[in-house]
């Protein structure tokens, strides 16, 4: 066989999750929720709502932030969207990729049809993100960013064909076919990351994901076919977007386990390249006592891209700004690491925090270059007025395996964010509905529960 068809054999015998993985899901799914509830509310994402009601698309699929029901592939687009809207979603590091924002809003705008059991949708996104991660990791994530590729939009898409075909049953042959569709459809330029406007497509690319997902399962099983060897064929993922890739890597599991287990959660709202400079910088500054004013200059050093596509310094969307490693500096100093505050619109030419962003310089660091992406590592050094310098290197930010956020601290960060949107459910009544998830009925609750406005 072929490692296009032994990944598909694989995937499809996904088993039901044990006790561990239902551990890890807890916190995939109530992390997805967080940042899919509060993202539904933000511009970007009440205009993807504006368009599902224009489409006026019959069909049970909810829509967060909506109390009307679409189709699978509406809401699975515009839940995803949201979902990758606040750059606070999960990150699968050695694909630099985010997994959940398409895997997860596939299987929940599918699963509520009335065929699917709970324990089934959870096998499922396993599924889901094996794929992203093997995927990622056989074509060579790192060469894919260099080259102007944006993983989440090129490798999400072909973990949701994959969640979705083991919730549906579809057989290997059909697996592969739906991903011969999604070979052509997948893509996502990273050319948003060069300009200060015109970035909101970002936001849309884990929708974009999901709904090709939703569309190349719904094609295969109305019989319209994508050619077989997607991923390892000569004209495959691998070869298209690839450099120095591993093809075996898509039938070996990564020695450290399922792929689920390797996923960062993020603590900071920015791309999840800069985690851990905000952790040195955090440390380097004493939990920012150092006075801001006494730092002449603050230089980072890390993987190449952080020089080659991480330092525009005079960002005009938040997007953008959330892409800047000057700016976020400069942010995470005024309002915290943990804040939104610093990337809203008015945080754009705020001189405090674009003061700071202009001591900035980044340089390539060729032992975290080697090292990357199974590693996002980076160096902080500041400089201060007196001639005192100070250095703190971070390898593994917070929210990494090695670094791991706990269910407590999801917890809280689903609170800080769907505490402001009128959403009456907290994050422990959230972990209670999770933990019974276990067959169709208790999925609607869950979905019926974030959906449901505690006040308006």
């Amino acid at each position: 066989m072929s490692y296009t068809e032994q990944l598909a054999v694989e995937v499809l015998a996904t088993p039901v999750p044990d006790a561990v993985a239902r551990d890890q899901l807890n916190k995939l799914l109530l992390d997805h929720l967080g940042c899919c509830i509060r993202g539904a509310e933000l511009p970007w994402g009440l205009r993807m709502r504006d368009w599902v009601r224009a489409q006026a698309a019959t069909g049970g699929a909810p829509v967060f932030g909506e109390s009307i029901t679409t189709s699978v592939a509406n809401a699975a687009f515009a839940n995803a969207t949201a979902a990758h809207g606040l750059e606070l979603d999960d990150t699968h590091d050695e694909s630099i990729s985010h997994p959940g924002s398409a895997v997860i809003a596939s299987c929940l705008a599918s699963g509520v049809d009335g065929q699917h059991a709970a324990n089934e949708l959870l096998a499922a996104v396993v599924a889901g993100y094996e794929v992203v991660g093997r995927a990622g990791a056989a074509t060579n994530a790192a060469h894919v960013v260099e080259h102007g590729f944006h993983p989440t939009s090129l490798f999400a898409g072909f973990g949701a064909v994959a969640a979705l075909a083991r919730m549906k049953k579809l057989d290997p042959a059909q697996l592969q076919r739906a991903w011969g569709l999604m070979l052509s459809m997948a893509g996502g330029s990273m050319q948003f990351s060069q300009e200060a406007v015109g970035t909101t497509v970002k936001r849309l690319h884990g929708g974009l994901a999901a709904l090709h997902a939703v569309l190349a399962v719904d094609l295969v099983q109305l019989g319209v076919e994508g050619p077989e060897q997607a991923l390892d064929g000569r004209y495959g993922l691998l070869n298209l977007f690839g450099n120095d890739q591993d093809p075996a890597r898509l039938a070996r599991s990564h020695s450290d386990g399922p792929e689920i287990h390797r996923v960062s959660f993020k603590a900071y709202p920015c791309c999840r390249f800069f985690h851990s400079t905000l952790d040195a910088l955090i440390e380097v500054t004493d939990d920012f006592a150092v006075d801001a004013s006494s730092i002449v200059r603050y230089t980072v050093g890390g993987p190449e891209v952080l020089s080659t596509q991480h330092v525009l310094r005079r960002p005009e969307s938040e997007m953008a700004a959330q892409y800047s490693l000057p700016f976020v500096i400069g942010a995470a100093t005024i309002h915290g690491p943990r804040s939104v505050d610093g990337y809203t619109e008015s945080a754009l030419s705020d001189d405090r925090i674009l003061a700071i962003a202009d001591k900035v310089d980044v340089v390539s660091d060729e032992r975290l270059q080697e090292q990357f992406p199974g590693h996002f590592g980076s160096w902080l050094e500041i400089e201060m007025a007196d001639g005192e310098r100070r250095r703190v290197g971070v390898l593994d930010s917070i929210g990494t395996p090695a670094n791991p956020m706990t269910l407590l601290d999801l917890e809280r960060k689903f609170d800080s964010l769907v505490g402001p949107t009128g959403i009456g459910l907290s994050g422990a009544d959230a972990i209670t509905l999770l933990t019974a998830l276990d067959d169709e009925k208790s999925l609607r609750t869950l979905l019926a529960k974030v959906r449901e406005r505690g006040h308006q």
